[in-house]
């Protein structure tokens, strides 16, 4: 728990970013308010405020403890409310060609749309008994100190209210996603804009929702997942969701995408390098209209390079950093930074300049990760560099082999679910598994089941 730090903290923003920071601030203030400009309270569909939540999202294993931590059974009344689960070594997983052998890894995949999730997520911040969902409410900027040193608060406009309000606090945290103004507002006060790191890659998702006339054709699946790689640039996520649906995306990059009508979704489902998603698409019917969306570019930016930061005033989830949701990264982050927020509020006022330095360590692992995979496509601009062209030849030469190692796949839906550390991977006793394994005629090696290592693993960060 942390120690009392004051009467009240704001949340600009009430997603998963917002209402994790609110969770762990409610640890420490007499009250915290999360400044939204949606409805929330009962809303499990997609929010304008969240456009991308239509879309497959990925809640990583890493994410999923961390929920658990916060809100202790959060997954099992997840489970009891109808949500899917399954082992995230045991979905039908393709790189390239080849599936992944399956392998139990202990780790939990949460299979629930982005709203949905949201929705249980929020239930569980609301019921907090100091924290107010504040709806419907524009966001016009923060309030400092005369000499702009100290954030005081937060300026708002309630809808269907005549002015705005200036509300105080004692910390204020930006939330707002991709989108937010912090760079602007401290622009204003005269202060520098951080530095931005982007990496163009174009991802366009268009998506649908079914419900199956015949089950057999997943054989007991919970997802399938045929991932784009460099010399097959299109991909696909398939996963059963709440009340017996299945939501599909389909999705290309640089600029390619699956249309919108029934015809050419079908068609885009065909031309993927294996048949499955297209397989399950004949036995089912679709819910709803296809929709569409674009993501151009990651962008990163850099608070902690900053010299001058006004105090009371912190940045997190994607505001800080928005990366490819090729990677299902974004949700799981800003869980990590929520733990890492806890850890600072249990020494007192964090320091802003201490918290961003924080953060960036984790959102290093997770950058590094996902730019090194976007460089991979040569249409992708940026500078390769040695240690980016080894890793990828080695993660391809990884993925071959644990079409025939179970273990493989094991070790890697654990670095990739941001349980171990990339390093862990390339532990010698990994690498002479994937010299073994990665050459076509290798000896096929039965799926692991979990053990030896500690399943819960180390934090990313």
């Amino acid at each position: 728990m942390g120690q009392d730090v004051g009467r009240r903290a704001i949340v600009l923003g009430g997603s998963v970013a917002g209402l994790l920071a609110a969770r762990v601030l409610a640890e420490s203030f007499d009250e915290v308010l999360v400044v939204d400009r949606d409805e929330l309270t009962g809303v499990t569909t997609p929010r304008r405020g969240a456009p991308q939540g239509r879309h497959v999202h990925g809640l990583l294993a890493r994410g999923q403890q961390i929920l658990e931590e916060l809100f202790p059974s959060f997954t099992a009344g997840a489970i009891a409310a109808g949500i899917p689960t399954g082992d995230l070594g045991e979905l039908r997983w393709f790189f390239g060609s080849g599936r992944l052998q399956p392998a139990t890894t202990g780790l939990t995949c949460v299979s629930a749309t982005r709203p949905v999730l949201e929705s249980h997520v929020r239930a569980r911040v609301a019921a907090l008994p100091n924290v107010t969902l504040v709806e419907r409410t524009d966001i016009l900027g923060i309030t400092t100190s005369r000499d702009a040193a100290q954030v005081t608060g937060a300026r708002i406009h309630r809808r269907g209210a005549d002015r705005p309000e200036e509300i105080e606090a004692e910390l204020v945290i930006d939330a707002t996603g991709r989108g937010s103004r912090t760079p602007v507002w401290l622009e204003e006060l005269g202060y520098g804009r951080p530095d931005e790191d982007r990496v163009k890659i174009n991802v366009s998702y268009t998506t649908r929702i079914y419900r199956l006339r015949d089950e057999s054709v997943l054989n007991g699946d919970l997802s399938i997942n045929p991932v784009a790689v460099p010399d097959a640039p299109r991909g696909a996520f398939l996963s059963r969701i709440e009340d017996g649906k299945l939501v599909v995306s389909l999705y290309g990059v640089l600029g390619d995408s699956a249309p919108t009508d029934p015809e050419g979704f079908l068609a885009f489902a065909k031309s993927l390098r294996v048949p499955d998603i297209h397989d399950v698409l004949q036995v089912a019917d679709p819910l709803t209209d296809a929709a569409a969306y674009r993501y151009l570019a990651s962008i990163r930016r850099r608070y902690e390079r900053l010299t001058r930061f006004p105090g009371g005033y912190l940045v997190l989830g994607d505001a800080a950093c928005s990366f490819n949701p090729l990677y299902g990264q974004g949700m799981t982050v800003a869980a990590i930074e929520a733990i890492t927020l806890r850890d600072h509020l249990a020494a007192g006022a964090p320091d802003a300049a201490a918290f961003h330095r924080a953060i960036a360590k984790v959102i290093d692992v997770c950058w590094d990760m996902a730019v090194s995979g976007d460089l991979g496509y040569a249409g992708v601009e940026g500078i390769r560099t040695a240690k980016i062209r080894i890793g990828n030849a080695y993660l391809g030469k990884l993925h071959a082999a644990a079409t025939r190692d179970g273990e493989l796949t094991r070790r890697f839906m654990r670095v990739a679910g941001l349980v171990d550390p990339p390093a862990a991977i390339m532990r010698p006793s990994t690498m002479l598994r994937v010299l073994r394994n990665a050459n076509a005629g290798a000896r096929v090696t039965p799926p692991a089941a979990a053990g030896g290592e500690d399943v819960q693993g180390a934090r990313a960060a």
